[in-house]
């Protein structure tokens, strides 16, 4: 495999039974029934090098926001081969309490983040409940002073991280978040993260609720395909049916870990 070229584990490490109405911003229907997210995290490896796309959320997070976790992020990790004290290049698509957590598990590091998710989690907006309350003050504490340790890379729009591998600026629920491109050997797949939550979000053009700006979330749909290679290259960030539809690494790994680089069914 070339260097440029990436295998990418979506890696199952919590879920959250809910109801229907819970993932949409718009009534839906008359049938409030039963429909469950999950948690992942994710690693693009290549023969060269890793990157871990997002960090989790803890045992006390789990407990206090009433999610069940199956496993630890470096547990989960670790099940592809991956050690998070190893790591040297982790993005955040954005600072969210399952997507930001568990900073220290990746000592040696370095953090890519917006430029708009850094000041808009240390900012104005951050006087409002509905915009603070889906982030944990700690895990921005920790993210401050591992920027003070020299360890975070800003972006400021998309970039091109390493050949094959790229963060692009989306919006819309949050003020910065990104998602990530990768080159594969089915082509372009992009790692949408919450700028899709489940592939119905975009299906039904009714938003995830937990939102900054309408309009750039919907939008960003639109980008999220045009920079992948068809429309089963972008990957929701909580749906179920992602480890339904992609191949699972190994027998023993099917409904935990799955290969986003390999066709889904």
């Amino acid at each position: 495999m070339s260097d440029d070229v990436y295998r990418i584990y979506a890696i199952k490490y919590g879920t959250h039974e809910r109801r229907r109405q819970d993932n949409f911003t718009a009534p839906v229907d008359l049938h409030d029934e039963p429909d469950a997210i999950d948690y992942f995290v994710w690693a693009a490896v290549s023969d060269s090098r890793t990157f871990v796309i997002d960090t989790g959320f803890s045992h006390e997070q789990a407990k206090a926001r009433g999610r069940t976790l199956h496993r630890t992020v470096d547990e989960g990790l670790k099940l592809v081969g991956v050690d998070p004290a190893e790591v040297e290049d982790v993005i955040i698509t954005h600072m969210h309490y399952d997507h930001g957590g568990n900073v220290d598990m990746f000592p040696k590091a370095t953090f890519h983040i917006q430029d708009l998710e850094m000041g808009y989690i240390t900012g104005r907006n951050m006087r409002h409940r509905f915009f603070r309350h889906s982030y944990e003050v700690e895990d921005v504490v920790q993210m401050v002073r591992t920027l003070y340790g020299g360890r975070v890379e800003f972006h400021a729009g998309d970039a091109e991280l390493a050949p094959g591998l790229s963060v692009h600026l989306i919006g819309g629920h949050t003020m910065g978040l990104q998602s990530v491109r990768v080159m594969t050997e089915r082509g372009w797949v992009v790692v949408a993260s919450d700028a899709m939550h489940i592939y119905a979000n975009e299906e039904l053009s009714n938003p995830f609720p937990v939102i900054y700006n309408a309009a750039d979330m919907v939008d960003g749909w639109s980008k999220l395909h045009r920079l992948a290679d068809g429309p089963d290259h972008v990957v929701p960030g909580h749906d179920v049916r992602v480890v339904q539809r992609y191949p699972a690494e190994s027998k023993e790994l099917e409904g935990v870990v799955v290969r986003l680089d390999k066709e889904p069914s």
